[in-house]
């Protein structure tokens, strides 16, 4: 049997050596522990740094293909892009010497004109007695698109007999602005009238010019009647073209791909009608004009200087309500004016076929 004592000393060696491994157990334990946490916080850094380096990548990938961006742009920077629009403009911003902007005013902008204004614009800047000649030519020309080639040659025509004894008086008006059917021919008719017309209005003035038409269709009406020609707009153009060639008859113009003095365009013109029509008779238009221009040229330009009298003017009452106060005052400087007048339309620009 043991003593108390040996007991004791047994039970304290005991405790002794349950205590001992539960303290080697927490201190072998705390190591473990603190190396667990260093891991994570380890795998939570890298996991950091790779989702930076992603968000990095990312905002390249993003830079190049023009895309946002979650950096923050610096202020009054501008990102680039190829879906952006090349035609952005810089707003440059005036200053003045002390480093202040310009105020600078409201500037309004000008509605863009549409094809039909534009043309009206255009139509309203000819001058008055050619836009007269130029609309009266449209309606005829419309009349005989309506009414047909017969009926148009029965209403439009030249007729002597219903004219004085009908008094038809819009024949010979109607006559003298029937160009045919549209065609390239007529375009060009037109065009011609146009221009001719316009230099011998700005060279004479608005009522010289209006003498000069009504002489032409007086002259001309007797003639198409005593030949049979119902029409005579040609002949009117080429009337027209004779005095202009008269006036300046030693300038070179083009025509077709020859160069020629002005005096020879209208028989040029004349040829090439006719070997277009590969007929003679087509030159009777442009003959018949050739001698109604030179009557007026000849009484207006040539009798004056041989001693006659210049009887071709306007009253001084039609001068002052068509050209103003001083309209009639210089009535023997015509040709200088028409001389001026082309040289002023012809500045800056390459002469054109027949010579306008």
């Amino acid at each position: 049997m043991r003593s108390p004592s040996s007991i004791s000393v047994g039970m304290a060696v005991a405790i002794s050596c349950i205590v001992t491994p539960s303290i080697d157990a927490n201190k072998s334990f705390q190591p473990r522990r603190i190396a667990f946490a260093s891991r994570k916080q380890q795998q939570t850094i890298c996991s950091t740094t790779q989702q930076q380096c992603d968000a990095s990548i990312f905002n390249t990938v993003l830079d190049l293909r023009g895309g946002a961006s979650n950096r923050k742009r610096k202020k009054g920077g501008r990102t680039a892009s190829l879906y952006s629009s090349s035609q952005t403009k810089k707003k440059s911003t005036a200053k003045t010497a002390t480093g202040k902007a310009k105020v600078k005013g409201s500037v309004k902008e000008e509605p863009q004109k549409s094809a039909v204004s534009d043309t009206l614009t255009k139509y309203k800047a000819i001058l008055p007695l050619t836009r007269v000649y130029i609309t009266m030519v449209g309606i005829v020309t419309l009349l005989g698109l309506v009414l047909g080639e017969e009926l148009a040659q029965g209403l439009l025509a030249l007729d002597p007999i219903r004219t004085l004894y009908g008094l038809e008086l819009w024949r010979p008006l109607t006559a003298a602005c029937f160009l045919g059917p549209p065609s390239i021919g007529w375009l060009m008719n037109a065009y011609y009238l146009f221009e001719y017309g316009s230099s011998l209005e700005r060279g004479f003035g608005t009522a010289q010019h209006l003498l000069f038409l009504g002489i032409q269709i007086a002259f001309l009406s007797v003639c198409s009647a005593f030949f049979g020609q119902p029409f005579f707009a040609q002949s009117v153009i080429t009337s027209m073209l004779h005095v202009l060639s008269r006036s300046m008859p030693n300038q070179q113009v083009k025509w077709l791909i020859f160069t020629v003095p002005y005096w020879t365009l209208p028989y040029g013109l004349m040829a090439s009608d006719v070997l277009q029509a590969g007929s003679a008779a087509a030159a009777l238009p442009h003959v018949m004009g050739i001698l109604s221009g030179h009557l007026y040229f000849f009484h207006k330009n040539i009798w004056p200087k041989v001693g006659g009298e210049d009887w071709l003017f306007p009253p001084q009452f039609l001068s002052r309500k068509l050209d103003g106060a001083g309209g009639g005052d210089d009535r023997s400087k015509s040709k200088e004016s028409i001389s001026n007048a082309l040289k002023a339309r012809k500045k800056g620009r390459g002469k054109k076929l027949g010579g306008s």
